[in-house]
């Protein structure tokens, strides 16, 4: 019986080890084999106070970041998504969408953390639900044809020379 119970001790202990490895790997962070190639789902936004929806970025590389304003990681993470967007100029559009938030949390982030790329608030989380998003930041790269190619989830460094010649690729 002890000898048993060590085993299923040791195999439930290796088991644990195993999934924590799998997901602190950086290719289950950094990439979603699931999603690259698909047609990215379309929601409505605004973009300087007119009615638009995600399909009309189509022709730039779109960083689609969901995020909000309590979220450590996102906030640790959006100083580099400011830097990047002004390093890669027009060729990119970051597409921030905040969710999960109040308005008056929204609009403090931005002022805060002097956010100036492209923002939307999206109050009933529903462009989040169209990804499946489980928590935050999680970010779609999406190319100038339309099509996701990558998924990331948390915090990333956007002006890494890795990432600035991913997107510079696309």
């Amino acid at each position: 019986m002890e000898l048993r119970r060590r085993l299923v001790t040791w195999g439930v202990l290796a088991f644990g080890i195993g999934v924590i490895v799998l997901f602190a790997r950086p290719s289950y962070r950094q990439g979603e084999a699931s999603i690259a190639g698909k047609t990215p789902r379309n929601f409505a936004l605004e973009i300087s106070g007119k009615p638009s929806h995600l399909s009309d970025l189509r022709g730039k590389v779109v960083v689609l970041n969901f995020w909000a304003s309590w979220c450590e990681p996102c906030i640790e993470e959006t100083p580099s998504l400011i830097q990047m967007q002004k390093l890669m100029g027009a060729k990119v559009v970051v597409l921030g969408v905040d969710i999960r938030d109040t308005d008056n949390g929204y609009h403090q982030f931005l002022t805060k953390y002097h956010v100036d790329f492209l923002t939307v608030r999206d109050a009933k989380d529903k462009s989040a639900d169209l990804y499946g998003t489980t928590g935050q930041p999680e970010t779609f790269i999406i190319d100038s044809a339309g099509i996701v190619r990558r998924k990331l989830v948390g915090p990333m460094d956007w002006t890494s020379p890795e990432m600035i010649e991913y997107l510079k690729k696309l």
